[in-house]
């Protein structure tokens, strides 16, 4: 591994911020502590502008290189928790009940600190360098609400680029998938609103249980026999809630979940007989349905070219047998895919030796990949910015 000399020299310090960041997560638009904890960082490395505040709790910092240039490159990182009770026995478990960095967003901030460290040491580039520490990803609409907030107008950038980890216990691999290279996402909640009786008598009721494990049966046949077999699409209820008694048949009962999608139009489709199913459902049953469908995650679509880029500054970082640019698509979703609607860029992946999946409460990310992959984002802006 070629790690950069100040970020070597770092180390220390960055599995320090790491440690202390995974000790005290936030959950999205909360996380006041981490952007404290960030401004700071990037105060005390000399970075040339910090604003803080962003869509509530989101930090930029801007590194101007020492050559004159007008391009601008954006390096992207999330910091938010997920509402998991940690399991994992690490000295630097969460403090926070409830709450942990069960995906790695502690690493990404921090190796986009490590980064900001080397970038503000050196400015061995022309133009200026725009860090972006986004809150909320993790399906609160961190992203659009930075967009919202005068993001790009406020800090333009011709280029951005993101990682993220990966427990898959090849340290230092860095791949990535050109083109749709993550899904989008819409979340869902349906409410059915039956009648209730005495258990003892339930030819009284409109049992809203009975309809809704009908409908979650019929919901899955949108994807064996609507969606077109060569489309990627995932339709999954992960929530049911209905009753409170042994002996009481509920009045009304909900259903939650999401769709996972490739292009837009499957999507669509998707929603549509789902609401036409609901409707069916209603007035078969006798009943009232209701469906709340939202989308979170758009499409993240990696530029080819910019791909290609990000594996070249990649190898010299990591070695070019480690890179790889024909990565599979992944049915997980990614807001940074809306920021890359407004700006061309791209999204890796970097290995590190956990093999614990993301999103689980014994999810653990092996600290030795931070140099590198902070070496990788600050490689990416010099190779950008050379000239």
């Amino acid at each position: 591994m070629n790690v950069m000399p100040i970020i070597a020299d770092s180390t220390d310090e960055l599995e320090a911020i790491f440690k202390d960041l995974h000790a005290h997560p936030e959950i999205g638009f909360t996380e006041h502590r981490t952007a404290g904890v960030v401004a700071e960082k990037l105060k005390a490395y000399g970075v040339d502008e910090i604003h803080t505040g962003i869509a509530g709790t989101g930090v930029v910092g801007i590194i101007k290189g020492n050559r004159e240039g007008v391009r601008r490159i954006g390096l992207r990182a999330d910091m938010d928790a997920l509402p998991i009770n940690e399991e994992t026995n690490l000295a630097y478990a969460s403090t926070n009940p409830g709450v942990m960095h069960a995906c790695g967003h502690d690493a990404h901030t921090t190796m986009l600190l490590g980064a900001a460290r080397h970038l503000a040491a050196t400015r061995d580039f022309a133009g200026t360098a725009v860090l972006i520490f986004q809150p909320a990803e993790e399906g609160l609409g961190g992203a659009r609400g930075m967009l919202a907030d005068g993001l790009f107008e406020r800090f333009p950038c011709d280029e951005i680029y993101g990682m993220h980890n990966m427990p898959n216990g090849e340290a230092g691999k860095v791949g990535i998938c050109k083109g749709a290279a993550m899904a989008g996402a819409s979340f869902f909640d349906i409410t059915i609103q039956g009648k209730g009786s005495h258990a003892a008598m339930p030819h009284q009721s409109r049992d809203p249980l009975v309809i809704a494990s009908d409908l979650v049966g019929s919901l899955q046949t949108i994807l064996s026999r609507n969606i077109a077999p060569l489309d990627t699409c995932v339709l999954s209820v992960t929530q049911i809630h209905s009753g409170s008694a042994y002996n009481v048949v509920p009045d009304s009962a909900s259903l939650a979940g999401t769709i996972r999608y490739f292009k837009d139009e499957v999507c669509q489709l998707a929603e549509t007989r789902m609401r036409e199913l609901c409707a069916g459902f209603a007035t078969a049953y006798g009943v009232t349905i209701n469906i709340d469908l939202r989308n979170i995650f758009d499409v993240l679509m990696n530029d080819a070219d910019l791909s290609d880029a990000y594996m070249e500054a990649a190898a010299d970082i990591v070695g070019r047998e480690n890179i790889s640019g024909t990565d599979e698509p992944a049915t997980g979703s990614e807001d940074f895919a809306d920021m890359l609607k407004v700006v061309p860029g791209a999204y890796c992946r970097i290995g590190h030796s956990g093999t614990t999946g993301l999103h689980n409460p014994s999810f653990f990310l092996d600290p030795e990949v931070l140099p590198v992959g902070a070496s990788v984002m600050a490689r990416i802006v010099e190779r950008r910015l050379a000239n």
